[in-house]
């Protein structure tokens, strides 16, 4: 029996090209698995998927001001129910805020409705409404990753967050996570015409409610140096907290 020796070459070479091209067809989709498994995992770092409540302190610094220190009091369901409740300064006592979905509004005992506002409304110092009422990243932006980075001798992911719309707080987040352990490092915050707004560093990760979080977020303002806000988590710990009480005829009765 003979064999053809060409056409056996010929087969082989067809086969080894048909093997090298399957990988490039399937990784794109296996990439857009890949990262958003990596944020979903991050974002269940940072905050429960059950309902919680938290409380926050913000100390900002400007250059050539005395830094401000405000508190507040967070009740989240989910990533499309949140009340963001003003403890501190006194004179701001009973101003809270609601987000629904992606819509936002500020209750203000000195006015008879609630007003709307924009979740990348500033806030205080270089934190956005949307900072502290839109907990997680998952619902409001399109992850893809750009490349792998090492820091520190340990690798990290790099992803891409797009905006799904105009509605959400930011156009694109620049979001670097851990590869280990999916803990948050480090995001860049983007304008529309894809300006650098401010970074954020996760830090001083202790354990609450059973895993290990970020308790401090370092916010830094991209043009002006040496303005900063410093967001410190505490408190936090599982509620029950009924649907009624995100809506906006509960608010009055929060006071």
């Amino acid at each position: 029996m003979s064999i053809n020796l060409r056409g056996a070459t010929a087969v082989l070479a067809f086969m080894c090209v048909v093997t090298h091209m399957k990988p490039a067809i399937s990784a794109p989709a296996d990439d857009q698995d890949t990262a958003r498994q990596v944020l979903e995992k991050a974002d269940l770092i940072r905050f429960p998927r059950d309902a919680f409540e938290v409380d926050v302190e913000i100390r900002t610094a400007t250059p050539g001001q005395s830094a401000e220190a405000r508190k507040y009091r967070i009740l989240s369901k989910g990533n499309a129910n949140t009340l963001v409740m003003i403890t501190e300064p006194a004179s701001e006592r009973g101003q809270i805020m609601l987000m629904k979905d992606r819509d936002l509004w500020i209750f203000l005992p000195s006015v008879s409705q609630p007003v709307r506002l924009s979740l990348g409304q500033r806030l205080t110092g270089q934190v956005a409404n949307g900072d502290l009422a839109r907990s997680n990243f998952s619902g409001d932006y399109t992850p893809k990753i750009l490349r792998n980075e090492v820091i520190d001798g340990e690798n990290h992911y790099v992803l891409e967050l797009t905006a799904v719309d105009r509605s959400v707080t930011y156009n694109k987040v620049i979001y670097w996570v851990k590869q280990a352990n999916f803990r948050p490092y480090r995001s860049e915050f983007y304008s529309v015409s894809n300006r650098l707004l401010k970074t954020c560093r996760y830090e001083n990760f202790q354990t609450m409610l059973g895993t290990l979080r970020p308790t401090r977020l370092v916010m830094e303002d991209a043009l002006r140096k040496g303005e900063e806000s410093v967001l410190e988590y505490s408190a936090m710990r599982l509620r029950d907290l009924p649907d009624k009480i995100f809506t906006k005829e509960h608010l009055n009765k929060l006071q």
